[in-house]
């Protein structure tokens, strides 16, 4: 047993360290090298007769500095541990290590992966197979065996993935891979929640030949998930879970986002003592929170964390009208029209009352309030423009639901706001004249709004309006009496519906207004008000939702990805998170639907270890504690190393002043070190001497009068500071060759300027023995333009006009040799600009160099320079394709076969294009293009940066081809 916590890898290297004291003996053996000394002539006669000494053996202190260097050096190859783990896994038999990747792991995933990488690490050391496999992966995803490379490169693979996992799948893959390898070792790594087929999911290990599994079961006290959200009268009421086994009391905070992210509001959720439940509440005016898109948990990282909310959360606005008296509904309250439907519909919307009876004023103002749904009760005429106004409501997306009764019965065939034609008059079922009994409710469509619900055994009818027969009226029930008649028909009109129960909204037509089934179909129509429907008429048909924007493991909101499939929602069926539909709001921006992890009904409950004809020993996850001294101990005897030689240096005395040799000259002396001059416009001088401290000077070429007078002494050993204000930028702006861009002030214009210019300094270094700065942007008013080869300014109608000083300043630089490429960026709306100037880009260039001297203009020839300065270019596009790249005209030059490159080629002072050079040249941090070219086309990009690199070569050459083409006839000369 070790009394230190420490280890070694290689423990036999440390046999080197009885070689400790020979090293010892030859270093007491070996004296430092004789120190040197330099006498004056008298000193040296003084001490001519004087007997040389020389050390006999190396000082004892240094003698133990290099026998700490050595001792380091062993220990190091030793490869010492401190605080080593100890092995869990010993021996070569198979090792299968099974990780839960579901949305339970993304929590503590980097724990779990830490975990699995030390058992890939202990399976290496004993040669061990290895198995790796995750339980929310796909079922051909190859689990083994793999070598230790293999293995690591497939647990960086796995990722925790917003999904329940499928523990049955994933240990019959196991079980079936690892039989014919009998003893095999698992490594569990779960995250401690149960699902529904844990009671079989670990059966079939019994039948694999495994000998042991290691249970690593995480601590889930901070695990947390929002089962539901609901938009009552007056709050947003939100209910929280965590595991049933919690017993300590937690509070969190959960927050309210909009669509794009934006936190609108918040609230607290307490778990008490022994409470796996939590609720909240999110008081917040009804406009506000039908805004909220996401409701998270601060501070978490899984996707159970997240509720998706979409229209079906939302709060619906719904207002009633009734056909009778206000007199008579006040008095008995029980046989008004509206109060069964108001006492249904309370609970999940808001009510919208009329204040008046005449329906001409009441629907448009309950119209004005943008209801969701209007119910009218026995409502038979309207007033026409009431009619026309409720019509357009339905045709934009309102749900308009009505309500039989005598009024209805009487009004006629002409209503238009009816999903079906009505038979005048009522039928009587079960009366004292009647011959039929009161029919009870036939089961549900399976394809209707109402499918799923229970048929109600109570619930009968005695009265009824009948619809007219009609080849679609089947299509159009979506309820209907046991006798096949319509109980209730729907119809879809244009983005809205128009629904009709054919019975009175009270008790006396039927009991079903006073049923549960009477809320819950009314629930239902009212959600389908504004929610995705389906694409047959009843809107309840199942429809394929593609993906929109998914929920990730650890919460967030990301783009789908190609592994996600569409959602087919509707026809009865309940979608299910799986691979193929994670979590994540499916449709399009208009209609979303909101699939989420965890339902009303979930629980967290605790992952129970199983019992297996093998040993099973629960573990914890531990962190690897251990830190390796291999490196320490290297620079530990790399800074020994070093002092060691300072320490010979200093013996042999390079580090004390020779005698005899005293310095002269002063300032002088230090000044004789390398000098930088650069003579720039201007008439300065620059001097920068690195043995002055780096210090730059600046001075005229000509020594003032104070400095002629100044005696030899003074002149001779004083460097007289004379720098300016800006001498280092000059410096700095001149020792690299930097691109420039003119600043217009619109700061969209000048990222794009900067990005462009920066995304062809790249494209120089790469592709060129050019390696420029940084891009500088530059005020030609302030700013001096003679450092700079090439300036590039993007001509912009909404800048600022450039003052006259300016405009003369630029003419200046252009004049001293300097080029500005103009940019009008306008090639989609006029092209250049040069032929009458009818853009405002080209208006305002003209405007430009009407202040300056000009030369005649010209399209790049094919045979010139430009054409040919590094690549061969046909033309110059940019992010657009069409303009000419117009330099200085060629003057009193013709092409001729033996002279393809004109002669007259220097550079072009001026450069003008309508391509938007800068656009194409654009890059971010990564290097990707920011915008695209018109029209897209990668090459196009790629001919931009290549014209791009064309024009720097040759404002730095000038014309150097015209020279190499005449090197064949030159050399044909000198033959001669």
């Amino acid at each position: 047993m070790n009394a230190l916590p420490l280890a070694f890898g290689a423990p036999m290297v440390l046999a080197g360290l009885i070689a400790l004291p020979i090293i010892w003996w030859l270093l007491r053996m070996t004296p430092p090298r004789p120190q040197e000394e330099v006498f004056p002539p008298l000193r040296i006669l003084a001490n001519v007769l004087k007997k040389e000494e020389t050390p006999s053996k190396s000082p004892w202190w240094m003698t133990l500095l290099r026998l700490a260097l050595a001792a380091l050096v062993i220990l190091a190859l030793a490869e010492p541990v401190w605080n080593p783990r100890p092995v869990t896994l010993a021996g070569d038999q198979p090792v299968a290590i099974v990780l839960d990747n579901g949305w339970a792991s993304a929590e503590d995933w980097d724990q779990k992966h830490d975990t699995a990488e030390r058992l890939i690490n202990d399976a290496e050391a004993a040669g061990a197979p290895i198995y790796v496999m995750g339980t929310a992966e796909r079922t051909n995803a190859e689990i083994g065996p793999f070598d230790a490379t293999r293995a690591l490169e497939r647990l960086e693979a796995l990722n925790p993935r917003p999904i329940p996992v499928d523990r049955q799948q994933a240990f019959e893959r196991l079980a079936t891979a690892i039989t014919a390898t009998p003893g095999a070792r698992i490594a569990y790594l779960n995250d401690g929640v149960e699902t529904a087929d844990d009671a079989t999911a670990f059966a079939p290990l019994a039948q694999s030949g495994a000998s042991s599994m290691l249970w690593y079961r995480p601590d889930t006290a901070n695990l947390a998930g929002l089962a539901s959200v609901e938009n009552g009268a007056d709050a947003l009421v939100v209910h929280a879970i965590r595991p049933t086994d919690a017993n300590q009391p937690r509070s969190v905070t959960v927050g309210a986002f909009d669509n794009k992210g934006r936190r609108i509001a918040e609230t607290s959720l307490a778990f008490g003592p022994g409470s796996s439940t939590a609720e909240g509440r999110i008081e917040a005016p009804i406009e506000l929170r039908n805004d909220f898109s996401t409701i998270r948990v601060d501070g978490s990282r899984q996707a159970a964390a997240t509720r998706l909310l979409d229209d079906n959360a939302k709060r619906r606005r719904v207002a009633l009208i009734s056909g009778a008296e206000a007199d008579a509904a006040t008095a008995q309250p029980l046989l008004s029209p509206l109060y069964y439907i108001s006492r249904a519909l309370q609970p999940f919307a808001d009510l919208l009352q009329p204040r008046t009876a005449d329906l001409a004023i009441s629907i448009p103002e309950l119209l004005d309030q943008k209801p969701s749904v209007v119910v009218m009760a026995d409502i038979g005429k309207l007033p026409e423009a009431a009619e026309q106004r409720l019509a357009d409501w339905v045709s934009k997306g309102g749900t308009l639901i009505r309500f039989a009764g005598p009024r209805l019965a009487g009004a006629g065939d002409d209503d238009t706001l009816l999903p079906v034609t009505l038979r005048r008059g009522e039928r009587s079922l079960g009366g004292t004249l009647s011959w039929t009994e009161p029919q009870p409710l036939a089961a549900f469509p399976a394809n209707g709004p109402f499918a799923g619900l229970p048929t109600p055994q109570e619930v009968s009818v005695k009265r009824q309006v009948l619809a007219d027969p009609s080849p679609d009226l089947f299509e159009k029930s979506w309820a209907n009496l046991a006798d096949g008649t319509p109980l209730v028909t729907g119809e879809t009109r244009d983005r809205g519906r128009v629904v009709l129960f054919h019975i009175a909204p009270d008790a006396t037509w039927s009991n079903l207004p006073i049923s549960g089934t009477f809320v819950e179909m009314l629930r239902r129509i009212v959600v389908l008000s504004r929610n995705l429907g389906g694409t047959e008429e009843n809107g309840t048909a199942s429809v394929s939702l593609p993906p929109y924007l998914m929920l990730a493991a650890d919460g967030s909101m990301i783009p789908p990805t190609p592994e996600t499939k569409p959602l087919t929602v509707g026809g009865g069926a309940t979608p299910e998170v799986s691979y193929d539909n994670p979590p994540g709001f499916y449709g399009s921006e208009d209609a979303l639907y909101a699939l989420n992890l965890l339902g009303p009904r979930s629980e967290l409950t605790p992952l129970v270890q199983p019992s297996l004809s093998f040993p099973v020993t629960a573990t914890a996850y531990a962190a690897d504690e251990s830190i390796r001294l291999r490196g320490p101990l290297f620079a530990a005897a790399a800074i020994l190393l070093a002092l060691d030689t300072l320490l010979v240096l200093w013996l042999g005395g390079h580090f004390r002043p020779r005698r005899g040799s005293r310095p002269q000259g002063g300032r002088k002396a230090a000044a004789m070190g390398a000098v930088v001059l650069l003579l720039l416009p201007g008439g300065w001088l620059l001097s920068a001497s690195p043995l002055a401290g780096g210090q730059a000077f600046a001075q005229t070429s000509s020594p003032t009068p104070a400095q002629s007078a100044q005696s030899p002494e003074t002149s001779d050993n004083t460097i007289h500071d004379d720098s300016r204000p800006g001498d280092q930028a000059m410096i700095d702006a001149v020792s690299v060759t930097h691109l420039a861009y003119i600043i217009t002030g619109d700061k969209a214009v000048d990222d794009i300027s900067r990005a462009g210019l920066q995304g062809l300094t790249q494209f120089l270094i790469e592709k060129t023995a050019l390696e420029p700065g940084e891009p500088i942007g530059l005020d030609p008013a302030r700013d001096d333009l003679s450092f700079y080869p090439l300036i590039y300014w993007p001509v912009d109608p909404n800048a600022a006009m450039p003052s006259e000083a300016a405009i003369a300043k630029v003419d200046a630089y252009m004049q001293q040799g300097g080029t500005v490429l103009f940019d009008t960026r306008d090639e989609m709306a006029a092209g250049a600009g040069l032929d009458g100037a009818t853009t405002p880009a080209g208006q305002r260039l003209r405007a430009i160099l009407d202040g300056m001297n000009v030369p005649p203009l010209e399209p790049v020839p094919s045979d010139h320079v430009l054409s040919k300065s590094f690549y061969i270019m046909p033309d110059f596009p940019g992010r657009f394709r069409g303009s000419p790249l117009w330099v200085e005209a060629s003057l009193n030059s013709e092409s001729r076969e033996d002279r393809p490159v004109r002669t007259g080629d220097g550079v072009s002072p001026i450069l003008i294009t309508a391509n938007d050079f800068a656009g194409a040249w654009a890059v971010d941090q990564r290097g990707a293009p920011l915008l695209p070219t018109v029209p897209n086309d990668p090459m196009q990009r790629a001919y931009a940066m290549r014209g791009g690199v064309n024009i720097m070569m040759y404002m730095l050459t000038g014309n150097y081809k015209s020279d190499q083409v005449h090197v064949p006839v030159l050399l044909e000369r000198l033959g001669n």
